[in-house]
């Protein structure tokens, strides 16, 4: 039986349709149809129940995955594993992150990466949206704050903190809030995100917490965008060190509170690598991860 054809039956399962499967591999719907009903004549069973509106397991296809996918999984890794004893890495690399962190931190470090390991593809899924790993065939995931709970498996990448900063262009004009207290006078610059879009937290040296309600007429799903707004005077903003730093280094933003720990949400924030499992890392992930902690944590 051809391995090619399990695998795409696992992945149809995975992401819930054959168009999407179609999509990610870049072919015609039909033609994972085709495939999907050869394996379906070979077995002598049906494996999925098919409407116009949704594709569900039979129940003699649920016990066929339940005993084929972890075959196919110790297939393929077994197949990765051989291939690794070139000490070469081939293949392709699939990486998801935050439009933000990926366009700031790890866009940059693309071409050193590709430089030294000529051989990987690396395709980079950037989106703010949580990604299925498995669903979407996702090696390394790079998430930020604090994790849920899942089978997933995490490392910290870098610790993340945040500042309340704005123009020297808006403090002219506007006036420097000398409390925190005194930031709900002024206009902020708001993520479309719970916590963020309400509530900033700043705690001082001593450990005492004050939490500021802030208001502001504008609101954008983006951090980058939001540090472009900053930086043109429209208001204060809450945003993450990696994103701001340079900018505060270069004098076009001011940290107002710089002796102050900053959040939305919990103090103890990073960036974490996840990826989905602890068995076995193929080498084009540990690579990559050990090359992002390295390359950040020297920023």
């Amino acid at each position: 039986m051809d391995i090619s054809a399990l695998t795409l039956f696992i992945e149809v399962v995975r992401q819930g349709s054959f168009a999407a499967v179609a999509r990610d591999r870049s072919l015609d719907p039909s033609s994972i149809s085709r495939a999907i009903a050869s394996l379906e004549t070979e077995l002598g069973v049906r494996l999925f129940q098919r409407t116009t509106r949704k594709l569900s397991l039979t129940e003699a296809g649920a016990i066929y995955l339940d005993r084929i996918e972890p075959l196919v999984d110790d297939l393929l890794q077994a197949g990765a594993i051989a291939k690794e004893l070139t000490g070469q890495p081939k293949g392709t690399l699939r990486v998801t992150a935050s439009v933000s962190f990926g366009l700031t931190c790890i866009v940059p470090l693309l071409p050193t990466f590709e430089a030294r390991y000529p051989e990987l593809t690396v395709e980079l899924l950037l989106t703010d949206r949580v990604v299925d790993l498995l669903a979407e065939r996702i090696d390394v995931a790079v998430r930020l704050g604090q994790l849920k709970d899942s089978t997933l498996i995490a490392q910290r990448l870098i610790p993340v903190s945040y500042r309340v900063c704005a123009s020297p262009a808006y403090l002219k004009q506007h006036g420097h809030p000398r409390t925190p207290k005194e930031i709900e006078q002024h206009n902020c610059l708001v993520f479309p995100l719970s916590g963020f879009r309400s509530l900033w937290r700043l705690r001082d040296s001593a450990g005492a917490i004050s939490e500021v309600r802030v208001n502001g007429n504008t609101v954008i799903s983006n951090a980058i965008a939001l540090q472009h707004c900053a930086v043109f005077g429209m208001g204060l903003a809450l945003l993450p060190d990696w994103l701001v730093d340079t900018n505060i280094e270069n004098k076009e933003l001011v940290d107002l509170f710089a002796e102050y720990e900053a959040t939305a949400t919990d103090f103890n924030t990073a960036a974490w690598l996840v990826y989905p499992s602890r068995a076995y890392v193929p080498l084009k992930s540990r690579l990559l991860m050990d090359f992002l902690k390295q390359a950040l944590d020297s920023r």
